[in-house]
């Protein structure tokens, strides 16, 4: 069944929601979220331009972490145009084919920024529990080829739940909760059957959401484990510090997810201001946090930018 029964596509149309009860307020709440934005794509945009012009930054660890710069800015991108479309000019109306283009990148890029902290994970693994073989492992090829896997993962997981929804008709109200398309957005606005989405979506929470910080947890399990069993104080706080700043971007991430899926749960009755505070906290925590981050705690990436910006002023 065509997801456009009674109406053609071209005039087909969602309405965006911005923040309830505030919509007089949105000239001002346009303020801190313009901020919000400019601050990750400065930052971001920052410690990529540093990784690939500093040749003492080509190690596994900072390519995958350019990969996570980049991922944040595809996030901010993705929904950045919507936002501040609707808090601006008031900009409700978005086209069914922008709304699912959206939706693509935006579940995505979600999915990648937790295929990469995973990534990450390994690499912290690899060097800390195997410092002389982590070369040798983590070789440019295979580097490549786990980027390549994230990439493929996220296209592989996000592309059967948008085709499952096209072919689904909106017979409901088109106005949605909040000011970008999402999934669970979409799917309650179906008229039809939606059982198969349901059953993978579900899956595909399990496979990623849970996976891969079950899978995060258990490698700093073993790199707790080998570093007691191993190490002496000094050497242990100077371990933790080298990986704070990775376990920081997990928090940023999942703390966020963990909160807005307990509102979801068990607040579904709570104001709706709720639900869009929660979810904008969701997407616009790690990249504005991450650049952050890994600027503050990260020696090397610190120094880069500095002698980055020492070179601009003597030119």
């Amino acid at each position: 069944m065509s997801a456009i029964d009674n109406i053609t596509e071209e005039s087909f149309y969602f309405i965006l929601t911005g923040i309830p009860g505030f919509e007089s307020m949105h000239i001002w709440i346009s303020v801190p979220f313009f901020c919000l934005y400019m601050i990750s794509m400065i930052g971001n945009t920052t410690i990529l331009a540093v990784i690939w012009t500093e040749p003492s930054l080509y190690q596994p660890m900072y390519m995958f972490l350019s990969m996570l710069t980049l991922t944040d800015l595809g996030l901010t991108l993705t929904t950045l145009p919507t936002v501040m479309r609707l808090l601006w000019f008031n900009a409700r109306k978005i086209s069914l084919e922008a709304c699912f283009v959206q939706f693509f990148f935006l579940h995505g890029f979600s999915f990648m920024e937790s295929s990469v902290l995973l990534a990450m994970a390994f690499d912290r693994y690899v060097a800390i529990c195997h410092p002389l073989r982590y070369a040798s492992i983590l070789t440019g090829t295979v580097v490549r080829r786990i980027e390549m896997a994230i990439i493929i993962r996220c296209v592989v997981g996000v592309l059967p739940p948008l085709f499952l929804l096209k072919r689904l008709p909106f017979c409901h109200s088109h106005v949605l909760t909040h000011s970008y398309c999402l999934h669970q957005d979409l799917i309650r606005l179906v008229c039809g059957d939606t059982t198969i989405n349901s059953w993978y979506g579900f899956g595909l929470v399990i496979a990623i959401y849970v996976l891969d910080p079950l899978l995060i947890v258990c490698s700093y399990a073993l790199i707790l484990f080998s570093v007691l069993r191993a190490a002496s104080p000094a050497e242990r706080l100077r371990t933790f510090n080298n990986c704070l700043s990775h376990i920081l971007a997990v928090l940023a991430l999942y703390v966020p997810m963990i909160g807005l899926s307990m509102v979801h749960r068990f607040a579904r009755h709570a104001s709706p201001l709720v639900h869009v505070v929660m979810a904008n906290v969701y997407l616009l925590c790690p990249p504005v946090m991450n650049p952050i981050i890994y600027t503050v705690k990260t020696r090397q990436i610190r120094q880069s930018i500095l002698h980055l910006f020492s070179q601009k002023k003597v030119y």
